[in-house]
């Protein structure tokens, strides 16, 4: 029998992005229309994000989540729906006195950050295991998940029963992971993600995803993706080592040099990547049972 691959379109994401982009999803309305476009393409799964309306910049607004998976919903969306939960986490030290947040800081409870998860009851929500230096356009800093944060996050999920997409941007990630996993807080199997090319993060290399992939659990269900040019590589080398993949506009926004792509484009290539190296893509009902999902 073929391997299922499930393909995931990360829609549109948070961070700063190149504002000459003719089609890039900002509304809830168009975000909701990207995900439809993606599943059409072939995506298993779409991951969510909400952006303001107004200014286009990223959001946790939890009534910008609920109208954005209300809208995905009433599109007829049958990809499993899959929504962030990794905002309210960003702390930009202030160059005067490093111990004190600076401008544009926002790091919250627990409670705030999966308020979101709570009103829209997706089947999945990531969540990010790690505390690391990160950039978004020309700001630095740092992404900030404590042991504590990330217990209480995870231990909220299955009482709700969504399952975390738990992504992972270091070897030492996937080891908390694994000792959370350990203490009953992930329910099997265990869904990692690896994330690749990151400006600190792990190198898009194929040495790189083999050791990841050597650190994780038995029966985890893993993905991996890469940024930006790395993309599509990365696709082919999570399927090759008998992973899953993510492609979309919240990692790379070209189909190549100076060619702005959309979410069908990049899930459309992904999915002729995956058969050609002779496996298939995953229909949506077949990423929930390969999932275990409760819905």
């Amino acid at each position: 029998m073929t391997r299922k691959v499930i393909l995931t379109c990360a829609v549109v994401g948070e961070n700063q992005y190149n504002q000459a982009h003719p089609n890039f999803p900002v509304t809830p309305q168009q975000i909701a229309d990207a995900a439809l476009e993606a599943e059409q393409a072939g995506a298993s799964s779409v991951h969510l994000h909400v952006r303001d309306p107004e200014t286009g910049a990223g959001s946790r607004d939890p009534d910008l989540f609920l109208d954005m998976a209300t809208r995905v919903r009433e599109n007829g969306v049958k990809a499993v729906m899959n929504i962030t939960c990794g905002g309210g986490a960003m702390f930009y030290p202030d160059p005067e006195d490093e111990s004190r947040g600076g401008p544009h800081t926002d790091v919250v409870s627990a409670e705030e950050r999966y308020k979101h998860i709570e009103m829209c009851l997706p089947e999945v929500c990531s969540l990010d295991v790690t505390t690391q230096n990160q950039q978004d356009g020309d700001k630095s800093y740092v992404y900030l998940n404590t042991e504590y944060t990330l217990r209480k996050m995870a231990k909220r999920f299955q009482e709700l029963g969504v399952k975390p997409e738990i992504e992972v941007f270091a070897p030492g990630d996937i080891l908390l992971a694994n000792k959370m996993l350990e203490e009953g807080l992930f329910d099997a199997p265990p869904s990692y993600q690896i994330v690749m090319g990151t400006r600190w993060g792990l190198p898009a290399t194929p040495e790189t995803l083999i050791y990841m992939k050597s650190l994780l659990p038995q029966n985890a269900v893993w993905a991996a993706f890469g940024i930006a040019r790395m993309q599509m590589p990365i696709v082919a080398q999570a399927t090759l080592l008998g992973g899953n993949v993510r492609v979309g506009l919240e990692d790379n926004l070209y189909l190549s040099r100076g060619v702005f792509a959309s979410n069908g484009d990049l899930v459309a290539r992904a999915k002729t990547i995956i058969e050609c190296l002779g496996y298939e893509v995953a229909t949506p009902d077949e990423a929930r049972e390969m999932l275990n999902l409760k819905s």
